[in-house]
This record gives structure tokens, sequence and C-alpha cells, in this order.
């Protein structure tokens, strides 16, 4: 019987764990913290957005960090599969804006639970509050784990550790130290999915504001770099929710690659084009002609937006509609369309959603997930240069390559 270890116990390690085990290996999934799938249980704002019922080349698509890579373990394990997968073990699912797929219940609970049963079925052994310290390697072939407490012998090692992102839950980079020490190249870590802060103090009147609809655009040294179109949300300390979330990474390789200015402007009407928002802001002045400007911008703007954009507008709020320019006009106009911060860095690794960078790609089997330097160590989830954008895409991926590499250990 082989004795195979999955090192963590989030997403990646779960799947790997009961993939693993059903050829009737004996399985040890070892997680430091004391309990498994902590990540998991807050992805989704406690829902846990499981996948996105998108088709592969989509899901491929909107996972910008090596996607292709995982060509082999979308298509081994796709996210149709994943529905089955958690459906099979209680947990009925349904689809939301944007394809996102969570369960019905909106409990991320009832997702770890799914596959706590699915551990306990496949008799997989699993032992939480165990660190591991070191992968052990002779004649270029795993051996076995140390862990704080005890030596572990394996035929086999799976290494799921997940990224640096939200230690608290595990996730700390001892991964990456790992595979290091075995030789693997490290591609930098960079958050992926994280907050902005900007230089604008005013930010804080904007706090807890959150708006649909818009057009978020990077840009870079006076260069357009990306742009995102949907959710966002004001934060004390500058921007977040799901648009910022995604452009988060172009901010962070602006950054690594030197530019000094990096900007976000938000297109607050991007339905309308400059023309027929002008023609839509004299509508409503018609109709508001004896009311002063600060009150007359309320079916056009949040009540929270008005005065940071007239101050922003070099407007004087107290002027009548009536007697606004065309000049002070066209300045307003220019506000709604191009709401401009000054980007000063991203929030810290440990606060992103998902870790960029990892264990290169270019060092792993993408069928199996095997290393390409040490024989019967395997690599799943965030530990792998891999990252997606927010939507169920980095769970999706982190259960496909927990199921390949579980996969390959027990054939």
């Amino acid at each position: 019987m082989k004795n195979i270890i999955i090192v963590g116990g989030g997403a990646a390690g779960m799947m790997a764990a009961v993939k693993a085990a059903e050829t009737g290996g004996h399985v040890i999934l070892l997680e430091k913290m004391s309990s498994l799938g902590r990540k998991v249980l807050i992805t989704g704002k406690g829902r846990c957005n499981i996948t996105n019922a998108c088709d592969v080349q989509q899901l491929i698509k909107n996972m910008p960090g090596n996607g292709r890579f995982l060509h082999s373990a979308f298509r081994e394990f796709s996210n149709t599969d994943m529905v089955e997968f958690i459906e099979h073990w209680g947990v009925k699912t349904k689809v939301e804006r944007g394809g996102r797929v969570f369960p019905v219940s909106d409990k991320a609970k009832d997702v770890i639970d799914a596959f706590v049963d699915a551990l306990a079925e496949k008799k997989v052994e699993v032992l939480t509050n165990q660190t591991v310290r070191k992968i052990l390697v002779e004649d270029g072939q795993v051996t076995g784990v140390t862990t704080d407490q005890k030596q572990y012998p394996a035929d086999a090692v799976i290494l799921a550790t997940g990224g640096a992102s939200y230690p608290g839950t595990g996730s700390s980079g001892d991964g990456y130290k790992m595979a290091k020490e075995l030789g693997h190249a490290i591609t930098p870590l960079k958050p992926s999915l994280v907050p902005l802060e900007v230089a604008e103090d005013w930010i804080k009147e904007l706090q807890g504001l959150s708006l649909k609809n818009v057009t978020a655009t990077v840009i870079a040294d006076g260069k357009k770099q990306a742009d995102d179109f949907g959710e966002m949300l004001f934060t004390h300390y500058g921007l977040s929710g799901p648009i910022i979330l995604s452009l988060s990474k172009v901010v962070a390789e602006a950054f690594n690659a030197g530019k000094k200015e990096v900007t976000l402007e938000i297109n607050l009407k991007p339905a309308l084009s400059e023309e027929v928002l002008d023609k839509r802001i004299q509508r409503d002045w018609e109709k508001f002609s004896r009311k002063q400007i600060k009150n007359s911008l309320n079916e056009l703007l949040p009540a929270k937006m008005i005065p940071v954009v007239i101050d922003l507008a070099f407007l004087d709020p107290d002027k009548f509609v009536n007697q606004i320019t065309k000049v002070e006009r066209a300045r307003l106009l220019k506000q709604l369309q191009h709401f401009a911060f000054t980007i000063t860095r991203t929030r810290p690794v440990s606060e992103a959603i998902v870790t960029a960078g990892g264990v290169s790609t270019k060092e792993i089997n993408p069928a199996t997930m095997e290393s390409k330097l040490v024989k019967n160590l395997y690599f799943a989830g965030e530990v792998i240069d891999i990252d997606g954008y927010t939507g169920g895409y980095n769970l999706q991926a982190a259960f496909s390559t927990g199921y390949a590499a579980g996969k390959a250990t027990s054939e």
C-alpha cells in the first residue's frame, strides 16, 4: 500500500486527498491549523464562490497568471465536474451574476463539511496542528516529511500549502521555502486580488460607498494598462471591490516595472458618451434650474459623492443651476467620466485574496502536477505560480490541480 502525504488542508489539499485515497492508498493529510479549509471559509464573503459556470476556454482566459498551464487540469476536472462532486456530497449549488457558483445555502461551511465527509468516507487520516518543516528526499526521490512532532515516511508528497496571503488562515508562505530548498525556482511573490491605497485624503468622505456599473481604468505614466466594468467599493484608505481587485495585479506589475505615476480613473456613467451625458445633465438642470448645484445632482450621483465631485470640478456648491456656464459644466462632465485617484501602493500580500508568483510552472508537469526536479513530489493550488481574477476561478484552479495531483499519486 502506497503512503501518500498531502501537506496543507485547504481547497487543493482536501481535493488531492480525496482523489489520492480513491485507489486505496494510505493517505495522510497534514494541516498546520486546528481545522481544515480556513481560507475557503472566508472566500466569497463567507459564502464560498466554488467555481464559475463558464466554459474551459473562459476559465483559462480568466487565469492571467499562467492560465495555459492549467489546460490539462481543467480538462481532467472541470467546473462541471466540481459542481457534480460537491452536489454528490450534499451541497446544492446556484449560479449568480457573472457565472459565479455558490452553495444554495450561502454558507462556505457547507463546502468544508462536504469535504470532511468525503475524507472520512475515503478513510483519509486527517492530522491537524501539524506544521511540516521539511520534505525529505533521497537520490532525487521523495521519502517523507518532517513536522514539528515527528517524521512521516511517504512514497509521494503533494505540497498544497497555499500562498502567502491571509496568514491567519495558515497560508504563510511555508511551501515556497520548502520547494526552494529542493531546488525549485520561486517566481517573485506579489499581491493579486488586493485593495489599493490612494493619495487623496478626501477618500475618507466616500468610505463605505459602493458603486455598480462603473468602469475603472488603470493608467501608468500616461498609458492605459487595463480596464474593467462592474462593482467597486470605497474604503478609508482607498479602493476595493470586484473590479478593483481584478485590476490590482496590473497595478502591482506597473509598480514592479518602475512606473512612477499610477492612477485609476472611474467612469461613473460608462453607458453614456460624453455628448449624451452632457445632454442628460442639461435636461436635469432644466428641471432643477432654480436649485443650487449641490441639490441638482441627486438623480445622477449617490448623495455622498455630490459634494466631492462638485469640489473636484471647482464649482461653487451654492451657485444656482441656471447660472452655471458651459465651461463649468464641462468640468463637471470631466469628473463624471474621469474620476481620478493617485495609487500609492497595493495593500500588502498578507491582505491579498490571492498570491501571484510561486513555484515556477516550467518545473511542473502540467498533466500530473509532478515536479520535474524531484520524483514523486507534486504541487497543487496557490503554491504554484498561477492566479486568476475574482469570480471562482482561483478555487477551481485549486480543485483541478489538487485532483490532478491526487490522481497521479495514486496511479
